[in-house]
């Protein structure tokens, strides 16, 4: 698969920020040098301010190298995909121990998290929510401990928008038969994934 996102600097502090947020979330992209020619396959390309005008493209992001890079990485993934508003926005979450979260845009992976606590869990989903808007907004939450998850239900329910619906997922089938015989226990982000894309009660 082709890099969609390209990010072009020559300032280390920048480079760095914004590769340690694609890398963390498994998101290709394609390293250029401001002004170097933009291969056809790049729907956007983020960039500083000082840099912006070396780029030709017709969709640039510009990331200010002093704040956290979320938002400029958010942005560059809709713009990926060419949305600009998303169809559905499906969050899912993995309660256990520790608490897993995805978040999946019309389908697509934009995040994972784990090893969250319940607050964190929460505070996690109201940002996503808040960060990426959609015409749906979907949080599913696995069923595999029913104490856990009726916690988080009941905190959700007060701290959640109205136009958020709620589904309970079974989590059956969220793991790869078999793995614990090879000796790999799946990650709560990647049951998180599979809850989130899972219809739900």
């Amino acid at each position: 698969m082709k890099s969609k996102i390209a990010v072009a600097t020559i300032s280390g502090k920048a480079y760095y920020k914004l590769v340690n947020e694609l890398k963390g979330r498994g998101l290709l992209f394609l390293s250029l040098v401001p002004g170097e020619t933009i291969p056809s396959t790049v729907k956007v390309v983020v960039t500083t301010e000082k840099e912006k005008p070396l780029i030709d493209h017709p969709n640039v992001i510009v990331f200010n190298e002093d704040e956290e890079p979320k938002s400029a990485i958010n942005g560059a993934f809709r713009m990926a995909l060419g949305k600009d508003v998303y169809r559905e926005v499906t969050i899912g979450v993995d309660p256990g121990k520790t608490f897993g979260v995805a978040v999946l845009c019309d389908g697509n992976v934009l995040r994972t998290e784990e090893k969250l606590s319940l607050e964190g869990t929460i505070d996690t989903i109201l940002l996503a929510l808040k960060e990426n808007t959609a015409n749906a907004q979907i949080v599913r939450i696995g069923y595999g401990i029913p104490q856990l998850a009726e916690e988080l239900i009941k905190r959700l329910r007060r701290a959640l928008p109205e136009n958020v619906k709620m589904e309970i997922v079974s989590e059956e089938g969220t793991s790869h038969p078999g793995e614990k015989s090879r000796g790999r226990k799946m990650s709560d982000a990647d049951s998180a994934v599979r809850i989130a894309q899972k219809r739900g009660s």
